[in-house]
């Protein structure tokens, strides 16, 4: 019975991404499938959105509790990213202002959406499970959100034009998102260090909890994606959204390790500038660009996590393999 309760728990563990994108997506194909169903919709809806920034935060902390604050320093790596980034986005916004009757033109505003798009809080969880640096990628998410702050507001309203929103209104809405959910875990979990060391430590006995918080939160993500991917209503253009935001997540990720490795940290890198928030990047699709845009933050959901499957199941057996010949 030991035997066998070891191996679900392994089997869980080594296959929570896939296993909460796979339960995600299946909750709301069935919930969508039975009509019975759809008046608690509004009602469930609400609940996922109260649970998920709950879930992040405690994702956030938990990682944040592992990290020393003089770790949190910038490396040069990452002013590298903040220009392709930033860089990237400004080009294809200023693209589409002189060239606004552009062919594929929300394949490329997918893109943008996708490219601005800042790291996602979990991003250190996986890194960390990745062999990479958590608190480098943590210093760059508060980077990269601050310049998300910043060139949203001054670039999107020249491609679509916001009636009555102004710079500071767009940019307190955009501070409004990060501060809860990026500020307050970091101080939480500084004030947790340094008030109470010994709840503190017990917190460190328990080094996979982040992980299993993100599964649980990843579950509810796919879940929205998927309600977001299905509602688009816009079927002609959703095979262009598509491509634009897995070629996106290609580029990303490939770029990401192609200048962490000048650096010697590829792993941390890669993660930062290719795993992204995506339900900050839907929200922000909703609000500044259109609700058909903000798919592409749906389908990049898909993309990262499959890819994050797939570097983990590659580092577990790199792992294995290392233990094996250690015993021999």
């Amino acid at each position: 019975m030991g035997e066998y309760r070891y191996t679900l728990v392994k089997f869980l563990r080594d296959w929570a991404l896939i296993i909460g994108m796979i339960v995600g997506a299946s909750l709301y194909l069935v919930y969508h499938a039975i009509p019975a169903l759809h008046p608690a919709g509004p009602m469930l809806e609400q609940i996922a959105k109260r649970v998920q920034p709950v879930l992040l935060f405690i994702m956030l902390f938990l990682s944040f509790c592992r990290i020393e604050p003089q770790q949190m320093r910038p490396h040069k790596w990452m002013l590298w990213l903040l220009l392709v980034q930033g860089g990237i986005f400004v080009g294809l916004a200023l693209l589409l202002v002189f060239c606004p009757g552009l062919p594929l033109r929300q394949g490329v505003e997918a893109a943008m959406l996708c490219l601005i798009c800042p790291t996602a809080t979990a991003c250190a969880v996986v890194t960390g499970k990745l062999g990479g640096n958590m608190a480098g990628v943590v210093t760059y998410t508060v980077l990269i959100n601050l310049l998300v702050a910043v060139l949203v507001p001054l670039m999107v309203p020249l491609i679509h034009p916001m009636a009555g929103l102004t710079f500071s209104e767009a940019f307190l809405r955009i501070l409004a998102k990060v501060f809860p959910l990026l500020i307050m875990p970091c101080l939480a979990a500084w004030l947790v260090r340094y008030l109470l060391p010994r709840f503190h430590a017990w917190l460190l006995r328990f080094p996979d909890l982040a992980f299993y918080v993100w599964a649980v939160s990843l579950t509810l993500a796919i879940l929205m994606s998927t309600r977001a991917i299905v509602h688009s209503g816009a079927s002609g253009v959703i095979w262009e959204i598509l491509a634009a935001s897995l070629l996106s997540c290609i580029f990303q990720f490939w770029l990401g390790r192609r200048i962490g490795r000048r650096y010697g940290c590829p792993i941390s890198a890669g993660q930062a500038l290719g795993q992204k928030n995506t339900v900050f990047g839907i929200w922000m699709g909703y609000t500044f660009l259109t609700p058909v845009i903000s798919v592409a933050g749906g389908f990049y959901t898909i993309w990262h996590n499959v890819f994050n499957t797939w570097q983990m199941y590659r580092k577990r057996k790199t792992d294995e393999a290392a233990r094996q010949v250690l015993n021999k």
